[in-house]
């Protein structure tokens, strides 16, 4: 039986070594990108014959219904979803805060979340199995008197890690494994895939629930 195996993310570098992670087990596996909607970005996709590139809408839960059920068809069945938040940065003063942009970023990056989960919770629920796997990198913000600040960003962020941590601490008794990993280092993304695949891999019902923490010793992990 063929690997199904599905990716859900901000483009990124982060995202980048995952794809090319996955690349190397599978002959094919279905992704979905979180466009960047901001004003003044550029989405340059990503070229990967290996990829079954899906469209998604995150801020609409009928387009989440739609996008699991392509993932399906295109897979046969979906093993792994892969979830990866890395969200896109918008450097401004409050004043200066586009309004679009907030919304954007709270329906994209925030809402969207939950209506591909729950989605993805359903099938698991009714295959009785399959992996639900939470990835994102806890890197902490600084900036220096003269840096303008990331006003979006971290909130982003911040709301994807307490969902995971909600998530992990109520999957005990699903029939399907959850478990997060992070990472608070940048430019070591190649291994950080590497790290999350070599747990993905042995399909251990013992990391339900728990959350590994890549770093200096990349043995880290913790139950909630």
């Amino acid at each position: 039986m063929t690997r199904g195996i599905f990716i859900i993310g901000n483009e990124s570098a982060l995202s980048r070594a995952i794809e090319a992670e996955t690349a190397n087990r599978v002959e094919q596996y279905a992704a979905a990108l979180i466009p960047n909607r901001l004003s003044g970005a550029q989405n340059i996709p990503l070229e990967n014959d290996k990829r079954l590139f899906l469209d998604w809408n995150p801020s609409s839960p009928i387009s989440a219904r739609t996008l699991v059920l392509a993932a399906e068809n295109r897979l046969e069945h979906i093993d792994e979803a892969i979830l990866i938040c890395s969200p896109p940065s918008i450097r401004c003063n409050a004043t200066g805060l586009p309004l679009s942009d907030v919304e954007i970023m709270i329906n994209d990056n925030i809402k969207g979340w939950f209506f591909l989960v729950r989605e993805l919770a359903a099938v698991f629920s009714n295959r009785k199995r399959g992996t639900l796997a939470l990835v994102y990198n806890d890197t902490k913000t600084s900036f220096g008197k003269e840096d303008t600040a990331n006003m979006l960003g971290p909130s982003s962020l911040a709301s994807f890690r307490a969902f995971t941590q909600g998530l992990l601490a109520t999957s005990r008794n699903e029939p399907y494994i959850t478990t997060g990993f992070s990472t608070s280092g940048t430019g070591n993304e190649s291994a950080f895939a590497a790290f999350i695949y070599k747990n993905l891999d042995r399909g251990n019902r013992k990391s339900n629930g728990k959350l590994f923490k890549f770093g200096k010793f990349n043995f880290l992990n913790f139950n909630f």
